[in-house]
């Protein structure tokens, strides 16, 4: 009397996991890099927009700069809803230097080469420099 075979022999399993094992080395580091590029879109985003409402503020306050993020986030309506200086938001870290001929914003990755790859800076009149 013969006997079925039922269920997956050792080595047939040991390929599936190989296959499965070999599918993650290849997708892992793209899905980082593509975290990565997304943080740095995200910090530029959040620089040029820092830096717009600033520019926005001067043109309605005869040409000078916020002193602080309090200006914009408190006036009616509000220039920017969040005040990024001094947080982290996506891996990376704000800070902001404001007087009223001038303003500096800067994003600096946590983690460089995890959470972005380099510090962006936008400085007065909106020049973005990575």
């Amino acid at each position: 009397m013969k006997r079925k075979s039922q269920g997956f022999t050792l080595v047939e399993i040991m390929i599936v996991v190989a296959i499965i094992a070999l599918l993650a080395a290849i997708a892992i580091p793209n899905l980082l890099r593509a975290k990565m590029s997304a943080n740095d879109a995200g910090a530029k985003a959040t620089l040029k927009s820092l830096s717009t409402v600033s520019e926005t503020y001067a043109t309605s306050s005869s040409g000078n700069y916020p002193t602080d993020m309090t200006s914009l986030t408190g006036a009616t309506p509000p220039y920017i809803s969040k005040n990024y200086c001094g947080t982290t938001a996506s891996g990376f870290d704000f800070t902001c230097t404001q007087t009223t001929s001038s303003y500096t914003f800067t994003a600096t990755p946590s983690n460089v080469g995890t959470s972005g790859t380099t510090t962006f800076t936008i400085t007065t009149g909106g020049v973005l420099t990575p």
